[in-house]
This record gives C-alpha cells, sequence and structure tokens, in this order.
C-alpha cells in the first residue's frame, strides 16, 4: 500500500468505491499544522472531475495498470472501438474514460490502461500532442493585435480551440491533448 507521497500525475487509485485518475496534485506545506495534498481526480466509470485534499501519509490505494498500444478505429452512439496493434483484438471503450474525445482522429495511436487485477479499461491515454486541420475559422478583428488575441477555430473532429489571428481556414495545426490548447502552427 503506498501513500500520499508517492502521488504522481496519471497513477490511479481506489477511492470511495471508484476508480479515480489523478489529473492533478499539489503537494503543500503550510507554516502551522500538518502537510497535506490537493488532487484533482476524475472517476474513470462516471468521467467526473472531484478536487480532494488528502493529509500528509495517508495510505491510498493504486491500481496497477497494463499499458496496450493501440490505434482508434471508430466511434459508435457513445463507445470508441480500438485496435490492439499487436494481436488485432478490438477493445470498447465508454467516452467518459477518454479526456478529450474529440480530439480522436481515425487511424490515431493510443495507449489503453487495464486493470491488473480486474481485467477493464480503466482509461486512455491520447499523445501529448496532435495534428489537426482546420474546417472554420472566424474572421481575425482588425485592430485586435495589442495583446495576446486570438479568436475561435473548428477542427475536422468538431473540436473548439482557441487560435491566434494569424491562423486560417485549412491551416494544420497542433493541440496540446492534455490542455487542449493551441501549440504552433505546423508547416507544410
Amino acid at each position: 500500500m503506498n501513500d500520499t507521497s508517492d502521488i504522481k500525475i496519471g497513477l490511479v487509485i481506489k477511492f470511495n468505491n471508484d476508480l479515480y485518475k489523478i489529473v492533478d496534485f499539489l503537494h503543500v506545506k503550510p507554516g502551522k499544522g500538518g502537510a497535506f495534498v490537493r488532487t484533482k481526480l476524475k472517476s474513470l466509470t462516471t468521467g467526473r472531475i472531484l478536487e480532494n485534499t488528502f493529509n500528509a501519509g495517508v495510505k491510498l490505494d493504486f491500481v496497477r495498470v497494463e499499458r496496450i498500444d493501440c490505434q482508434y478505429l471508430y466511434k459508435t452512439e457513445d463507445t470508441f472501438i480500438f485496435m490492439d496493434k499487436t494481436n488485432y483484438t478490438q477493445f470498447e471503450v465508454n467516452v467518459n474514460m477518454i479526456d478529450n474525445p474529440l480530439l480522436l482522429k481515425d487511424g490515431q495511436d493510443v495507449v489503453l490502461l487495464i486493470n491488473v487485477k480486474d481485467n477493464i479499461i480503466v482509461g486512455v491515454e491520447l499523445p501529448l500532442s496532435i495534428e489537426m486541420k482546420l474546417t472554420e475559422v472566424e474572421p481575425g478583428v482588425k485592430g485586435n493585435t495589442a495583446t495576446n488575441a486570438s479568436k475561435k477555430a473548428i477542427t475536422e473532429t468538431g473540436f473548439e480551440i482557441n487560435v491566434p489571428l494569424f491562423i486560417n481556414e485549412g491551416d494544420l495545426i497542433k493541440i496540446d491533448t492534455r490542455t487542449g490548447k493551441y501549440i504552433e502552427r505546423v508547416k507544410k
């Protein structure tokens, strides 16, 4: 059994009769009183985000997960279908287990996280960044260049993102899959 000093982003813990993925955490040592850890947890069954504070040294039930390299195939009504790249086994994953489902393109490589003990899928990891083509871009407003101005754009998968004013429809951009934010324009 591990404790709060072992917390890392991406680890899965069993908490309140559910499995949660650690999305963010912060170790805090105030001037008075004991240290504690603020966490942001994402339920792997409902997709709900929960903020919780653990006292330092509290025992946590970490879940051992296996990582399987897969490829995204297609989407049904509320599930996504992935294929293991080594033995071609197909997996059905609920939409709640994916952080930004609109950042998935057909044929994209992902990593499935499977609970070793129960042999169930507990999450999907996208690559750190992906390239997407923009299908719709709002026109830039003239004179909006005094600050880091941005405008709304929509990618080929329907993901809405803010981009700098110099980006145009049809441009290929790189997106951070963890935050869903624009990184850079991809040179052709």
